[in-house]
């Protein structure tokens, strides 16, 4: 395996693998088997969760990191992405982990480069190492995963890592409903409805989703208050049920998921993203050791 694009890369022993791998790094099991390895990092969105822990990921297994400014690039002198994908891949990367809000970069770059290319996010399309934590998280949590039920809600059209997630999930044989206003479901073959009280009581776990509003080309709601009222997770909701909400981040407060909720120990979001760590470890150990 040479790149990370998408989760359709991986097979299902692919997958038990980097679990296992990622089980093991939980546990402090690691050394540092990169220490000669230089990978870069090129965002060109926003990120705190992916970037930072792809970094720490990297670190504990003593790879160079190296961050390129985006922003004070090349890119800005009108120098394609492409061109600078292969410029440094001509220092002699061993990895490049790619942001763009662009679906397809980085299927693109691994195109026109020898170093590994790692999709850390491609617009609407997929985030392959998100989908693989969220796995591992219900896995942690759950053991055996076929025929749990989980519902994904929220702005599922326009969302990266509900795309990687509908994959792998109901590959792992997880019964997979999703929750959310007509303008925010694609067109699917799974279990859809646009009330989020059809599913409780009926679900092993929830996965909220933040509201996509920058890939919106018009407005959708109101408000996102209005939005709220109808797709927040709230104590009010779950009850006492026996499940676990789960959220890539960065969650809109009392917009996904309320205060309270969040504060809940069914809450998984901080334990996800320990588990981002140890995930990105696992794909970077496969990639590159």
């Amino acid at each position: 395996m040479k790149h990370l694009i998408s989760t359709k890369d991986l097979s299902i022993d692919d997958v038990n693998e980097l679990l296992d791998s990622a089980s093991n790094y939980q546990n402090g099991e690691f050394e540092p088997i990169l220490s000669h390895k230089i990978i870069i990092t090129l965002f060109f969105e926003n990120s705190t969760r992916t970037r930072s822990s792809f970094e720490v990921a990297a670190k504990r297994l003593g790879a160079n990191i190296v961050h390129l400014d985006v922003a004070k690039s090349s890119t800005k002198k009108g120098e394609t992405l492409v061109d600078t994908a292969m410029n440094l891949d001509s220092m002699v990367a061993d990895a490049i982990i790619v942001r763009h809000q662009n679906s397809g970069v980085p299927r693109i770059l691994s195109n026109h480069v020898k170093a590994s290319i790692l999709n850390a996010g491609d617009g609407a399309h997929a985030h392959p190492t998100q989908a693989l934590l969220d796995l591992f998280t219900l896995r942690e949590h759950f053991g055996e995963l076929k025929g749990r039920r989980i519902a994904i809600v929220g702005d599922i059209k326009n969302s990266r890592v509900a795309n990687s997630n509908i994959d792998l999930l109901t590959r792992f044989g997880l019964d997979v409903t999703l929750v959310a206003p007509p303008q925010f479901l694609p067109k699917t073959s799974l279990k859809t409805t646009h009330n989020i009280n059809d599913i409780i009581g009926r679900v092993d776990a929830i996965m909220s989703l933040r509201t996509q509003t920058e890939r919106h080309s018009s407005q959708t709601y109101a408000s996102l208050k209005d939005y709220a009222s109808d797709f927040c997770i709230t104590k009010d909701l779950i009850k006492d049920e026996d499940l676990i909400i789960l959220h890539p981040g960065p969650v809109h407060r009392n917009i996904d998921i309320s205060d309270e909720a969040l504060a809940d120990p069914r809450c998984k979001v901080l334990r996800q993203v320990s588990n981002g760590v140890a995930i990105r470890m696992a794909v970077l150990k496969k990639l590159l050791s």
